[in-house]
């Protein structure tokens, strides 16, 4: 088959084609709306999900007894699922379609807010709820279950790579055959008091509360929440059935530092090695990447890793880079996943969003960072980055749709 962007064949294995997409972001609910809040060039006055009316997705008893985090994943996910326009049963084969959702913290909302009623009302008061509604495979659970997907339903906990390991997963089922159609995806709110202590305390926050990705006076990230979602579909069911497709997940991969619990290993050598295996795995040159959505979470261990890594396999200055951290906050477990949405509307739209916060280059760095204002490319390979704590390492390569789909 020929795509789009001049190549000739796809990888092994069956071809996965993304035909649907679902974001809950700070900067807009929505793939359009979050894409113009990207594109903007500035950062909303709040890292919160404002906006989200949980009454469009579930009942009042029903949103009682799900966790934010598990409400996001559920819109991103619906969003997702009806952009492809799975409406008819032969469109997705219930037991041939899978659910892979992640979450690094998981239902802290209510884990936090539990701990307030044991201390004042006594263990009496605690919800039944609360353990479906804090554990961190309940946004995976949900999702399969609203849509009625009796595939495997699995959740990947690696911190701020879970989302985007989640879709590489869920692109795996497809590929190998085990799926037609698969969910990938992340969801994250964790903005709590307990949370945001303990990230301040290990002097990983911004003290001044400002994301600046790559910038010379960066000082640490800021928290987001939210979701994204892709739906992955093999490229020939897709086709059959005369679905829109948005871009093909050419390429995953995962890596460990095997390093340290938070920094990055010296030389960004995992994340380098993780670069490299996606570009392997969707048979893409260095040379054909036309765009890096990077992780770039604004702390001074992980970008300086991150761009080391970037000139080592790229060279100077390299694809266009950017970091859209500089307005969604570090979503932790759906940063990945936004980003992969990101990731395609950037191929969709063929402009590249630019990294707010970002004004002066680190010394040490000379990536080609977007900055300033939205930069028109010619869509070609997109390489998107997440570097978890842990020393979890996930990449995605997405490229344009077949040529007429």
């Amino acid at each position: 088959m020929k795509l789009a962007w001049g190549r000739d064949d796809v990888p092994e294995g069956r071809a996965v084609a993304v035909t649907g997409m679902g974001v809950v972001a700070n900067c807009g609910i929505g793939a359009d709306d979050f894409f113009a809040g990207l594109c903007r060039g500035t950062a909303p006055a709040s890292n919160r999900v404002t906006g989200f009316d949980e009454t469009l997705w579930f009942g009042p008893k029903e949103a009682r007894r799900i966790d934010r985090f598990a409400q996001f994943a559920i819109a991103a996910a619906v969003m997702a699922h009806e952009q492809a326009e799975l409406d008819h049963p032969l469109d997705a084969d219930p037991d041939r379609s899978g659910v892979i959702f992640s979450s690094g913290i998981g239902g802290i909302v209510t884990l936090s807010e539990q701990f307030g009623v044991l201390q004042t009302k006594g263990e009496r008061r605690i919800s039944p709820f609360l353990v479906p509604m804090m554990m961190p495979n309940a946004g995976a659970a949900l999702v399969s279950m609203r849509l009625g997907w009796r595939g495997p339903s699995e959740a990947a906990v690696t911190a701020c790579a879970g989302g985007t390991h989640a879709i590489g997963a869920a692109a795996r089922l497809v590929a190998s055959g085990r799926c037609d159609v698969a969910i990938g995806g992340g969801a994250e709110a964790s903005i709590v008091p307990i949370a945001m202590a303990g990230f301040k305390n290990m002097t990983a926050l911004s003290q001044e509360g400002v994301s600046r990705p790559f910038d010379e006076r960066r000082d640490g990230f800021v928290i987001g929440e939210g979701a994204g979602a892709l739906v992955l579909e093999d490229l020939e069911h897709a086709i059959h059935r005369g679905a829109r497709i948005s871009a093909i997940l050419a390429g995953a991969s995962s890596t460990a530092d095997a390093y340290h619990i938070t920094a990055p290993a010296p030389g960004g050598n995992g994340a380098y090695t993780c670069m490299q295996l996606a570009l392997d795995d969707a048979g893409v040159a260095p040379s054909e990447v036309t765009h890096i959505n990077a992780h770039g979470t604004s702390t001074p261990l992980n970008d300086a890793a991150e761009a080391e890594a970037i000139e080592k396999l790229f060279g100077q200055p390299g694809p266009p880079v950017t970091s859209t951290k500089g307005v969604t906050g570090h979503a932790l477990g759906a940063a990945g996943a936004i980003e992969a949405v990101a990731s395609v509307l950037t191929i969709a739209n063929g402009v590249i969003p630019p990294t707010v916060g970002f004004e002066r280059a680190a010394p040490d760095m000379t990536l080609d960072v977007v900055a300033g204002a939205a930069r028109p490319f010619s869509p070609g390979a997109v390489l998107s980055n997440s570097f978890g704590f842990g020393g979890h390492n996930g990449c995605l390569v997405l490229l344009p749709p077949p040529a007429g789909s």
